[in-house]
Parts: structure tokens; sequence; C-alpha cells
């Protein structure tokens, strides 16, 4: 993993979300830039960081495919570490970097070292594929998490999702029409990518202010 870490929002917020970006869009991608700033116009200072093969695709080395999410698992404890937050941490990310985090949140959380997930898409099976599910670890998952899903994510719809066994500490935000950057078709929905983002920092912020209590 690269140091280099994106932050938006005030320093000194008490509450600060890392994330990590998908399999195939870098950190800096339009739907993780207005996520974060999303976030951070609620109040949370938001950091940003990529795993080593995207930010080789920003070098010389070229274009890697994304590794298989446990591998990652090292890379995204590394990341925690070398961000060093004071204040309360959530950790999370979109898609696959939302899927990692969820894989290390138990241990760091038995260890007082975030107070959350935030998943936003969560990958609970491949495009088409609804029979491989990623769901296997989310039915014993005891840190509090909360995932912000399109009802129409190719990923995990809300018809999908209903039949999975989730753990109870695990809250669901379903954004109508919402794709897998939560992007909803406003002909069809009436509401905009800027509306869903809005109430995912909202629900964010309500979700935080629970477990900080």
């Amino acid at each position: 993993m690269g140091e280099k870490f994106l932050f938006d929002g005030p320093d000194d917020a008490a509450v600060t979300i890392l994330l990590a970006h998908g399999a195939g869009a870098p950190m800096d991608s339009t739907s993780m830039t207005a996520t974060a700033k999303a976030l951070a116009e609620t109040g949370f200072r938001v950091a940003r960081f990529e795993f080593s093969y995207m930010a080789a695709r920003r070098t010389s080395e070229g274009r890697k495919p994304p590794p298989r999410a446990e591998t990652l698992k090292p890379e995204y404890e590394a990341a925690v570490a070398a961000l060093g937050a004071t204040g309360r941490l959530i950790i999370g990310g979109k898609s696959m970097g939302g899927r990692v985090a969820s894989m290390i949140a138990d241990d760091l959380h038995t260890g007082g070292k975030i107070a959350g997930l935030l998943c936003l898409g969560y990958p609970f099976h491949p495009p088409a594929k609804p029979e491989q599910l990623r769901t296997r670890h989310l039915a014993h998952l005891k840190t509090p998490t909360l995932i912000c899903q399109g009802t129409r994510d190719e990923f995990g719809t809300r018809e999908d999702v209903a039949g999975y066994t989730l753990f109870e500490a695990i809250e669901i935000l379903w954004l109508e029409d919402g794709d897998h950057d939560l992007k909803p078709r406003k002909s069809i929905s009436g509401f905009s990518t800027a509306d869903h983002l809005k109430t995912v920092a909202e629900t964010v912020r309500a979700w935080t202010g629970r477990l900080v209590r």
C-alpha cells in the first residue's frame, strides 16, 4: 500500500471514516469523491487510500488486475495503523473495499481500534451469479455495521438480500433505484445521486451518534 491518503472534512472531527476503493476504480473516482465530500459536509473527517495494485496503475507498472479480496486484509490493517486516527474510527469502503474491511473489522473492534464498519454497495455476489455468495462471515459479524445499498444493485438487490442470514449488528440503508454506485435513475425514482448521498451522510451521522454514545 502507498502511504498516500486523500482527506476531506475537518481535522478535529470527533469521528474519522477510512474508506477503501472498489475493485475497478481508484480512490479518487467520481463516485468515491462525491461520497467523501458528502460525508465531510456532515462533519466527518474522511480518509481515502488505495491498495497497492491500484496505486501501481498510476505508475509505469501498468494495469494490474485486482487480487482476491482476502489477500488485501494486511494492506487494510496497515492503512489503519498508518492513519493513526486519534478520535473514533469507522472503517469501510466501496464494494470490494468495504468487503475487505468487513473481514478485519471484528478483530479491530474487539481490540478497541474501531467503532464500526461502513459498506457502500456491498458486493453480496458477483453480477448475474447470485449463487456465489460472499456473505458467510456476515452471519456472525459482531462489529456495528451500516451497509448503504441501492435497491437495484447488481451485486445484491433488495430482493436478493432479503433471503440472506445477516447478523443483527448489521443495518442496511436501502436507496431507491440506486445502482452499485448508489446512483438512481431520476426519471424513475425522482431522486438524484446527490439526494442519495445526502441521505447516506445523514444516516451515517445518526448511526455513528448511536455508536459514540
